[in-house]
């Protein structure tokens, strides 16, 4: 598979590859191997960058995500995003009856999956807080493209498949709450602990010079006070 070729085809124009992906015999394992994680990875190593590296704020303050927390949010949220398009796909196929479509697990994964595109590749304005704006366009620019895969992949009547999207949306929302849930279990505790040994960074700047406030330093000298 070219993945830039499936991109670009299935950002610009859907309506005419959707037909095209119901016919290929790629299984789950191999669209995950050859696809989703290589553009899964964007948003993850976006966002890493983003709030690690170059880091964010305004108001003359400067923040920082440690670099050992921002690696663990990096993995957690590259693994918890691969395996919410495998829910997502496992929803989008017990509700295809529901508006007189097939259930087919492949076709609903090649839906979720290749209907992630655009949201997985506006991942990469994560790189900077200002852009989230475009990020967030980019994911609603999936949710058309879910649209117009729906009637083709799941067999669904075209007067049903926006009442189908829809439905799709309200449950992968409610599933993203619950993986943002799980996703804090597993990041919680080590960023409690990571703070110690890799504390953020907070930079005021004011013109001809710059303060680094260590902020691991502050909350101890608080409990000190208390």
């Amino acid at each position: 598979m070219n993945i830039i070729q499936r991109v670009q085809d299935i950002l610009f124009k859907p309506k005419e590859t959707w037909p095209a992906i119901a016919t290929e015999t790629d299984d789950i394992p191999s669209i995950y191997k050859n696809y989703l994680i290589y553009l899964a990875a964007i948003p993850a190593v976006a966002t890493f960058i983003g709030m690690s590296l170059i880091g964010f704020g305004g108001f003359g303050m400067h923040f920082r995500v440690p670099i050992v927390s921002g690696l663990v949010n990096m993995v957690v949220g590259f693994v918890l995003s691969l395996a919410m398009i495998y829910v997502l796909a496992l929803i989008a196929n017990e509700l295809a009856p529901r508006f007189q479509g097939e259930k087919n697990l492949p076709n609903a994964f090649k839906l979720v999956a290749y209907g992630a595109t655009a949201g997985l590749v506006g991942g990469i304005f994560n790189l900077l807080p200002s852009l989230s704006m475009l990020g967030l366009l980019a994911a609603l620019y999936s949710i058309y493209l879910l649209y117009t895969g729906v009637p083709v992949m799941m067999k669904t009547p075209q007067d049903k498949s926006l009442v189908y999207t829809a439905v799709l949306i309200v449950c992968g929302i409610v599933a993203g709450l619950i993986v943002g849930a799980v996703s804090a279990i597993f990041t919680g505790g080590s960023k409690a602990s990571m703070m110690g040994k890799a504390p953020a960074d907070m930079t005021i700047k004011v013109p001809g010079t710059e303060i680094k406030v260590d902020t691991a330093k502050l909350e101890e000298a608080g409990k000190k006070m208390e």
